[in-house]
């Protein structure tokens, strides 16, 4: 067991013990990690951490005595949500992650339902199968229920079968901008549209593509209407440590309207020290992130992230070329950043060990089976030297016959 030390140490020690631990993680600037980084250069990382120091001791829960924080949140949320066409009457808030976000969206359409039904026991939440994790994880802590539809074959949500899910006690459908598995955009146009008709809430979970896609879209790419200019969309998910580059705990959530947007709240006052209340699921907040996260946004401006977009697509489509050359197969039609490939005829979990054994961390997709990408500019240098070692590897492995059950997706 380890203890605290009866004698402090001083930091030159303290600095090498900590450099001597990274050693042992993962060269995720070699480009080897294909999750939970994204990098847009090194002269972004450095704002974010120059302005995270320097509201490191700051705290977000205290907005009425650190005006800066106040300010830069008010700007944060501002931004976003003229990236994704809130009117002025929408809202939203900083949260430390999606799963946050998630959860807050969760919270406000339960305590909207719960007045139109305060019968209902055990409101639903009907989702797509691709749906992140996160929204179970709401369900499980708030007493709620899930109902996960099958997906269309382009492995997109299917509104029609979520329509047909739909109950008097469903309170919340779901829409992913992309949904993580496959990397593809659900059909939120039409999810919007039975909605609407079932007078349902619709959260579109935006956490990857969010800070993402409205640049895409500016290069010209034909994506389809995901945000609140879609009638139907109540709130919205869309993280700012990933696409939107900045320090790690920050995120957002967006709601079409005050209303919506007050069932975020959570107001205490019965114990001695009087009124407590935050927008938020956690209470102090490090304002650090919410300064990077406005620092970051102010540095690289539409300009800015168009730039790195563009790379970090055109890598998505270098790979997605490439392994269709050697015979693999794209699942859907991602147009964002994640890609997701495999083949009936490849064993997918022997190609995983033979790239991890060249140094790859491999991630990977279970309906189909198959190899997953989260690509950032990490990726962009190494990208032919991937293809190159897949090649390889295939090269080793036995191809499949004809014979036994594939998915007919593929």
């Amino acid at each position: 067991m380890i203890t605290l030390p009866k004698e402090g140490t001083a930091w030159p020690e303290l600095r090498e013990r900590l450099r001597e631990a990274g050693r042992r993680d993962i060269d995720w600037r070699g480009g080897r990690l294909p999750m939970f980084i994204h990098y847009a250069g090194d002269d972004v990382l450095e704002v974010a951490k120059q302005a995270y120091l320097m509201y490191f001791s700051e705290n977000g829960l205290g907005l009425r005595v650190f005006d800066s924080l106040r300010r830069f949140e008010t700007e944060v949320v501002s931004m976003g949500l003229g990236l994704m066409h809130g009117t002025a009457d929408a809202r939203g808030t900083m949260t430390t992650g999606g799963t946050e976000s998630i959860f807050l969206a969760v919270k406000a359409a339960r305590d909207a339902f719960r007045k139109k039904r305060p019968d209902c026991a055990e409101p639903v939440l009907v989702l797509p199968r691709s749906a992140h994790p996160a929204f179970d994880k709401a369900a499980h802590f708030m007493s709620l229920r899930t109902v996960r539809v099958p997906l269309r074959a382009d492995y997109t949500a299917d509104p029609e079968a979520m329509a047909a899910a739909i109950t008097p006690d469903t309170m919340m459908m779901v829409g992913s901008v992309p949904a993580y598995p496959h990397g593809v955009i659900d059909p939120i146009a039409e999810l919007g549209a039975k909605a609407l008709a079932h007078d349902v809430w619709l959260h579109v979970d935006a956490c990857v593509g969010g800070y993402l896609a409205p640049f895409v879209a500016q290069l010209g790419e034909p994506l389809p209407a995901w945000d609140f200019a879609v009638p139907g969309v109540r709130s919205i998910s869309a993280d700012l440590h990933k696409y939107g580059y900045a320090a790690k705990g920050a995120s957002t959530v967006f709601f079409r309207d005050a209303e919506s947007f007050a069932g975020t709240g959570w107001h205490f006052d019965n114990w001695p020290r009087g009124a407590y209340f935050t927008n938020t699921l956690v209470g102090t907040r490090a304002g650090g992130a919410i300064a990077a996260a406005w620092a970051v946004m102010n540095y690289l401006g539409e300009e800015g992230y168009r730039r790195v977009a563009q790379r970090v697509i055109h890598t998505r489509q270098v790979l997605q070329e490439g392994v269709a050359e050697l015979g693999l197969k794209t699942f859907g039609d991602p147009r964002l950043s994640i890609l997701a490939f495999g083949s009936p005829q490849r064993d997918i979990a022997a190609l995983g060990k033979g790239l991890s054994e060249r140094g790859w961390v491999v991630g990977y997709v279970t309906e189909p089976p198959g190899i997953h990408h989260m690509l950032n500019l990490t990726h962009e240098p190494v990208a032919e030297r991937y293809l190159s070692d897949v090649a390889d590897v295939l090269r080793e492995l036995p191809v499949r016959g004809g014979g036994g059950a594939v998915d007919a997706r593929y």
